[in-house]
């Protein structure tokens, strides 16, 4: 499976934990995978730890969005838009192994297919200054 459909899984999943409290989320996980029986089972392990991995990591995410999104606090975003944030930024700051550039492009590409007409740019924008603030 190529990361690009992996990434979109773990954000399909991530935009579930909108709904559902932590304690949920495995349950939540494993009925979502249930609904892929194609995907192999070393994949579907990734896309769960992947997951859980940025939903732990929900509250740091969420005080960076804060810092570098003026005038649009999380409370504002939009669910896509804030489950794409959430795993592009997590990629951004706590996973080595994806370039800043190509989170932030799939990124652009989830919103693209899951978000309003104005998440690209936003998307964008607020990712173009996340890398800035790192550069400094």
């Amino acid at each position: 499976m190529r990361r690009s459909e992996i990434r979109e899984h773990v954000f399909k999943i991530i935009f579930r934990s909108e709904f559902h409290t932590l304690d949920e989320m495995s349950e939540q996980i494993s009925l979502y995978l249930s609904e892929y029986p194609l995907i192999d089972d070393k994949d579907k392990d990734y896309i769960r730890s992947r997951a859980l991995n940025v939903i732990s990591k929900n509250e740091e995410i969420d005080e960076k969005i804060n810092e570098i999104s003026v005038g649009w606090p999380v409370s504002r975003l939009g669910k896509s838009e804030l489950s794409i944030l959430r795993l592009a930024i997590y990629e951004m700051l706590y996973d080595d192994e994806v370039p800043n550039l190509v989170a932030v492009n799939e990124a652009i590409e989830l919103a693209k297919m899951y978000g309003s007409d104005s998440a690209p740019s936003f998307i964008n924008g607020l990712l173009a200054k996340l890398l800035e603030n790192k550069e400094d």
